[in-house]
């Protein structure tokens, strides 16, 4: 924290004041030239909205944030502060961060007019120069711009023209500050409308108040396009005023949703130590999310949040801890039985269209970790041909012919060992990973069995029960004898 000091001794330490563009285009420059990272955290922007920001910013631009949910637009509008100075010098006692070099306020005006050289100079901290509301319908003009303030005028026996009974709103009160505006559309068009000045002249209206108060602020505004139809409008003239507009989007590849995942889960490093979760594991989590931006099923206008796999890779590290607690062992390594464990994240993550609600939320849920199982599947292994013929061996005839005598039952709780050594006692399925995927590690070999036999039930070639407790893998042929 930076020590109070006069305007003199700012003077003369040869500080130069720079609106808020020219300071966070300042720093920008200097972050490029230095090769320093802008936006860090920010995966796959890389080459789309890190330059588009770097240009509205050289531009001195306000900006609209554009895009569905989950596409880490708070997080950019967040990330701008890094490029604040470390402190900014105010009047000591402004409501609304007066620059001594250009006070706007009647207060920091009259102050400076009376001490001069001497007026008290404080300073802020740029984690403090950074103000956000969600536009609710609720929020109004008082709360954005300011109103009278009548006990004010009452204890300061001033009439209702004077200004100094003015409540300055969050707008005023962000001066010389970054400003973000969430869910835009939610805002009232006639609410919308009081913010036409503030950017575009740079002055403010209360209550018939005529006041030339040209506020510094750079605006950032985030929006989902679902809202222009659903919900509301951004009104054309404050479009207009607003300089580039953002489009945001989803991770293009499974490696760039990874390292998201990764950065934003929840996860304790105690659990990381005790839990191992394979790389196919994490791919297939990934694959979910993919799926559900596809499917039929799921809205695509709505979008499928990033915080999906976030919240589901929290409920998969839960499900391993959950069985380290009730088997008291010491490590565990996640499984595929183990992604039922995500069902709860995916449906409160997704919403679903006609065809989706009438099938439910759990089965649309089970249908997406199925179609991500398939993906996964046949990156490393041959297709599954549809029918068989017994002339004709396929790579997973014996794999099949292995079930028409025997059936394999896993538990959730059990551990790594029992559960192994369950799978490995398959001998034509130990053939076929290697024969498929022998460069993998043990983890992920040990992750394709359970990728194996779920696919061979998703394509009917075997059978799987399921109860609260277990999974039992039987011959497809032996169930529907039972069933006729």
């Amino acid at each position: 924290m930076k020590n109070d000091t006069t305007f003199k001794e700012l003077k003369q330490s040869g500080y130069t004041d720079k609106t808020i563009n020219q300071e966070i285009q300042a720093n920008l420059i200097a972050k490029i030239k230095a090769k320093e990272p802008v936006f860090e955290g920010l995966w796959g922007y890389e080459d789309s909205v890190v330059p588009q920001l770097k240009k509205a910013i050289l531009a001195g631009h306000h900006i609209n944030l554009l895009g569905l949910r989950g596409q880490a637009k708070t997080r950019i509008a967040r990330s701008m502060v890094n490029l604040l100075d470390e402190y900014m010098p105010i009047v000591k006692g402004s409501e609304i961060n007066d620059s001594p070099f250009q006070p706007i306020s009647k207060f920091a005006r009259d102050l400076i007019a009376e001490l001069g050289d001497e007026t008290p100079i404080s300073w802020v901290h740029r984690s403090n120069r950074f103000f956000e509301k969600l536009a609710t319908p609720d929020v109004n003009v008082a709360d954005l711009i300011g109103d009278i303030d009548p006990i004010k005028a009452a204890t300061l026996k001033l009439p209702y023209s004077d200004e100094r009974v003015l409540h300055y709103g969050m707008i005023p009160r962000a001066n010389r500050c970054i400003f973000v505006l969430n869910e835009l559309p939610d805002l009232q068009a006639r609410i919308q409308v009081s913010l036409f000045n503030i950017l575009q002249e740079g002055d403010i209206q209360i209550r018939g108040f005529q006041l030339r108060m040209p506020l510094d602020i750079q605006f950032v505004f985030t929006a989902n396009p679902e809202d222009y139809t659903n919900r509301g409008s951004i009104v054309t003239p404050l479009k207009d005023r607003i300089g580039s507009q953002i489009f945001t989007h989803y991770p293009k590849t499974i490696a760039l949703a990874r390292q998201i995942t990764e950065q934003e889960a929840a996860i304790s490093k105690e659990d990381k130590e005790q839990i191992t979760i394979p790389d196919l594991g994490r791919n297939l989590l990934e694959e979910v999310a993919f799926a559900a931006r596809d499917s039929e099923f799921v809205d695509a206008k709505s979008g499928v949040s990033a915080r999906l796999t976030i919240s589901a890779m929290e409920n998969l590290i839960a499900a391993a801890k959950l069985r380290l607690i009730e088997t008291d062992a010491k490590n565990t390594t996640v499984r595929l039985l183990d992604f039922m464990s995500v069902i709860p994240s995916i449906t409160g993550k997704i919403e679903l269209v006609y065809e989706g609600e009438q099938e439910g939320a759990d089965y649309v849920a089970k249908i997406l970790i199925d179609q991500a199982v398939m993906m996964q599947f046949e990156s490393l292994f041959p297709r599954i041909p549809k029918l068989e013929k017994e002339e004709i061996k396929t790579p997973y005839t014996d794999l099949i012919k292995w079930f028409n005598k025997n059936h394999l039952q896993l538990n959730y709780t059990d551990t790594d060992e029992e559960f192994y050594s369950k799978i490995n006692n398959i001998a034509p399925l130990t053939v076929l990973v290697e024969e498929n995927a022998s460069e993998l590690s043990k983890e992920d070999k040990n992750f394709c069995k359970e990728l194996v036999l779920w696919a061979l039930t998703i394509s009917k070639k075997l059978d799987k029960s399921e109860n609260s407790s277990d999974y039992t893998f039987d011959s497809a042929d032996i169930r529907q004898f039972f069933r006729n």
